[in-house]
């Protein structure tokens, strides 16, 4: 007896059509200090609004960094780069990223990564979340090669030389007026 083919849906919807659909249910909680937020930020933002019915940007305190804007400006930065996708919310946080996953009621943990050195890091801190809450489970999804240049470090080299246009091919324009306040007053 011969087995039929398996039924898949037709691909044929159009890419804006896709891009509309969100898929319902699944939260994702993407932490980081954003300080500020990049393109290649937004970029995996974006990306995990399309495949998460819901995407929580947790702004949180990396106690071996010194952040160049407040919690409160970060936070404000983050919420005006994101404000165009409907399922995507900003919230600050303290503490373990774990904790704040299952805050927000989730089970995933989203990971941007740019490089080689960044899978290390984070290899490290997905074993550490394991044992600490062994239900959340991490998800990483790599910076398009456009942004994976891009660091705090870099935008305070350039903010001082670089022209407003110039910036926003690293930064959402909402932060190019915060860099340039921010490092005029160092």
């Amino acid at each position: 007896m011969a087995r039929s083919a398996p039924h898949f849906p037709a691909a044929a919807a159009s890419s804006a059509s896709r891009s509309a659909q969100v898929p319902e249910g699944v939260t994702a909680v993407y932490t980081g200090s954003f300080d500020p937020i990049t393109l290649g930020h937004l970029d995996v933002v974006e990306r995990a609004a399309r495949i998460f019915g819901r995407v929580v940007v947790g702004v949180g305190i990396n106690p071996d960094k010194h952040a160049m804007f407040s919690l409160e400006e970060r936070v404000t930065l983050v919420k005006e780069s994101v404000a165009h996708l409907a399922n995507v919310h900003v919230a600050l946080y303290s503490g373990l990223s774990v904790a704040f996953v299952r805050e927000q009621g989730a089970r995933v943990l989203l990971r941007g990564v740019r490089s080689l050195t960044d899978i290390d890091a984070e290899f490290t801190m997905t074993l550490a979340n394991r044992k600490l809450d062994p239900g959340v489970e991490t998800v990483f999804l790599m910076s398009d090669s456009q942004y994976s240049h891009i660091s705090s470090s870099l935008l305070k080299q350039i903010t001082p030389l670089a022209a407003d246009e110039a910036l926003r091919q690293f930064v959402p324009t909402p932060v190019v007026a915060a860099l340039r306040a921010k490092l005029a007053c160092e």
